[in-house]
């Protein structure tokens, strides 16, 4: 109890000391202010870029724990894949297969899939084909240019969504209830609706070497984190316009949580009993793996140039404590006179600055919602890591340590000063 007295005694009169002296107290703020907004500021962007980078991975590669399976498709295998995952959510199941959409019978304007803004540099995609039998043109590579995109459509036994995070832009994504359509629903990803917006090409899509031609419907676009024209569409609306031999040697992705991975043996169990040669090969997802260190290192070199501004910010507190205490002789030795234990001069210094770096910490992570929250509005509709971003807790969190960091240090010098200032100095009074 007396030390919380003596506690409460010292952050009263520290409060006096402040108001005594309000525009010393300012100025000491001031100079603390940009040392613990820059804390805040470094912590904050390193929050938003680890979740931006870690956003688009995930699209791409699944979230943190999930496992991607690949498997190599033989005759009949589909038919396998189907009838143990039927009825099964847990494990999606993803063929891919090359389609081209527009005009019949012409060169895409990308060809091989190639991203739009980048033909020049994969003009030859799709152009030659080479086998035992040598190298030699492609079917499409021989025909006129016209008004068509290929694209990499993906074909899913489930909604992939839970474990790839594709984010739905517009219109809706797939419905995988019901009877399938004869007419496919595709999802577009960013990069197919932008081919779509600059291309006027019709409703017509060819499947792999289908010579039979498909009235696709376009249900929604999605943002993949793909930069080449993709879409999505279900599998059994697919297996309409597939052709059989497309099935063979093509690759199949099977996505899912750990707790699934018994369904997933006795798939390849049964596969394996079919006829498929070697193991299913398990990838699980980290995205810490291939961004934490590269994150870590820019954190700290920013975090280092922080701190230097930090410092310049607890000088600037030291320099007004000292010089307070200066002035402060005589009250404090009459203090000691009186009784007042050197524990609590020091503590009244130090509550002083401590009041101090924490009001300067509530002004700077004020500041940084206040900045994030212009620069949401602002730059939000041309970034879109800054569309709907929340102020993150752990830039809060900093900016008070190093609010608190700040008032120790600052003050522990002028407090350790006026803690050994002798009795006798009563006398010059």
């Amino acid at each position: 109890m007396a030390l919380s007295g003596r506690f409460r005694s010292a952050l009263v009169i520290g409060g006096q000391g402040i108001r005594a002296r309000k525009l010393r107290t300012f100025l000491s703020m001031l100079s603390l202010f940009l040392g613990v907004l820059a804390v805040v500021t470094v912590q904050a962007g390193a929050e938003i870029a680890n979740r931006a980078l870690l956003s688009d991975i995930e699209l791409t590669q699944g979230k943190d724990g999930s496992v991607t399976a690949y498997l190599q498709s033989f005759e009949g295998s589909s038919e396998i894949i189907e009838e143990t995952l039927r009825g099964q959510s847990d494990v999606v199941a993803a063929t891919s297969v090359q389609a081209i959409v527009g005009e019949p019978d012409v060169k895409p304007v990308n060809p091989g899939g190639s991203p739009i803004d980048q033909t020049d540099m994969y003009s030859s995609g799709g152009s030659m084909i080479c086998d035992n039998r040598g190298c030699r043109p492609t079917e499409d590579a021989t025909r006129p240019p016209g008004q068509a995109v290929e694209m990499r459509l993906t074909g899913l036994g489930g909604d992939i969504r839970p474990i790839r995070p594709l984010q739905l832009e517009s219109g809706r994504w797939l419905e995988f209830g019901g009877e399938p359509s004869l007419a496919p629903s595709l999802v577009l990803n960013r990069a197919a609706a932008k081919a779509f917006e600059r291309y006027r090409v019709p409703a017509e899509m060819r499947v792999g070497d289908s010579r039979t031609h498909a009235t696709p419907r376009i249900v929604g676009v999605v943002n993949d984190g793909g930069q080449a024209p993709a879409a999505y569409v279900r599998a059994d609306e697919l297996a309409n316009w597939q052709p059989a031999t497309s099935n063979q040697n093509s690759s199949v992705e099977l996505s899912y949580w750990p707790s699934s991975e018994r369904l997933v043996q006795t798939l390849e169990a049964r596969l394996s009993a079919a006829g498929m040669q070697g193991d299913i090969y398990r990838r699980v997802a980290d995205s810490r793996e291939h961004i934490g260190g590269q994150l870590d290192l820019m954190r700290m070199i920013f975090l280092g140039m922080a701190a230097l501004v930090l410092l310049i910010g607890v000088a600037g507190i030291l320099n007004v404590g000292l010089a307070t205490v200066g002035e402060r002789v005589e009250e404090f030795a009459l203090r000691r006179a009186v009784g007042t234990p050197r524990l609590l001069l020091a503590g009244i210094v130090l509550a002083e600055t401590l009041i101090i770096g924490l009001l300067t910490a509530a002004a700077a992570v004020g500041a940084g919602v206040v900045g994030l929250e212009m620069a949401s509005r602002l730059f939000g509709a041309r970034e879109p890591m800054l569309q709907n971003v929340a102020f993150p807790w752990q830039a809060g969190v900093a900016g008070v340590i190093a609010g608190v960091v700040a008032g120790v240090l600052g003050g522990l010098l002028p407090a350790i000063r006026a803690a050994r200032i002798p009795i006798a100095t009563v006398m010059r009074a």
